[in-house]
């Protein structure tokens, strides 16, 4: 999330701390490509054709995350939108979620890879 600048801001001195938004210091192409990932995410989590042949050549551990992650970002941007906040902040939050689910399917796909070189 750090990488990408989709880490809130802060400016605390003493007892005061002020947050305020995305630092947006990081990787800005992929902070654009992430956001508009997560527009997706308005409508209800589904397979459709084209993604599930896309899918036959990955694991089944990141099929499983990749599905987790659907149907709880949904969740999410429905629940913020519930709320009545912004749609470009319910994007940016729901964004921020999801590199945190590409960074644990990168992680996963980086230990199983070095099970099978020491294997």
């Amino acid at each position: 999330m750090g990488y990408c600048g989709a880490v809130p801001s802060e400016d605390s001195s003493g007892k005061r701390t002020r947050r305020g938004g995305i630092t947006k210091t990081g990787n800005a192409h992929l902070r654009r490509i992430v956001v508009e990932a997560a527009w997706s995410y308005r409508r209800p989590p589904c397979i459709w054709y084209g993604l599930r042949r896309r899918q036959e050549s990955i694991s089944g551990e990141a099929k499983e995350i990749a599905w987790k992650a659907q149907h709880r970002l949904h969740k999410r941007y429905r629940k913020l939108g519930a709320v009545g906040k912004d749609r470009r902040k319910i994007t940016t939050a729901v964004a921020r979620e999801l590199l945190g689910f590409i960074w644990a399917i990168g992680t996963r796909a980086e230990a199983v890879a070095k099970q099978q070189v020491a294997a």
